[in-house]
């Protein structure tokens, strides 16, 4: 495991693990299963990544950000391109939270929601761009001059 563990509410983790699989290219490597089948926890590996999918237990106030309303952080993976991991995701059933673009930090980047409400941003690094550059350019947009 990485220094910081990844490990996330989902709605249905039968399926969301499936999605993972199917929208992202992660691979399943372990498995607890409850004593009628279901499955409480899969572990994936994802790149060099190691992420844990899990079932609600709203009983224990334990729930997916889509029951939630929502969610404040997002997850980001790098990708060689990120067009067609994009397009990827969202021909697997993903919501475009904000469609695939050039940012200003010099990623081209795009986020979507998976099934269960995470946020994810999928980035490919274009080019490198000095700091003050950024902090120029992320000043104007948030002006809304042009």
């Amino acid at each position: 495991m990485t220094a910081i563990a990844i490990h996330l509410v989902v709605a249905d983790t039968d399926s969301d693990a499936a999605w993972y699989e199917r929208a992202l290219g992660a691979q399943e490597i372990r498995r607890l299963t409850l004593p009628d089948g279901r499955a409480l926890m899969v572990e994936l590996r994802l790149g060099d990544t190691v992420l844990a999918v899990a079932a609600e237990m709203p009983e224990a106030k334990i729930r997916a950000p889509k029951d939630l309303g929502g969610t404040p952080a997002a997850l980001h993976l790098a990708v060689p391109d990120v067009d067609a991991a994009f397009q990827r995701a969202v021909a697997a059933g993903a919501a475009v939270f904000e469609p695939v673009h050039d940012a200003v930090w010099g990623d081209r980047t795009g986020q979507f929601l998976d099934p269960s409400g995470h946020r994810w941003a999928l980035d490919t690094h274009v080019r490198d761009v000095p700091d003050d550059e950024i902090s120029r350019e992320l000043a104007r947009i948030v002006s809304g001059s042009s």
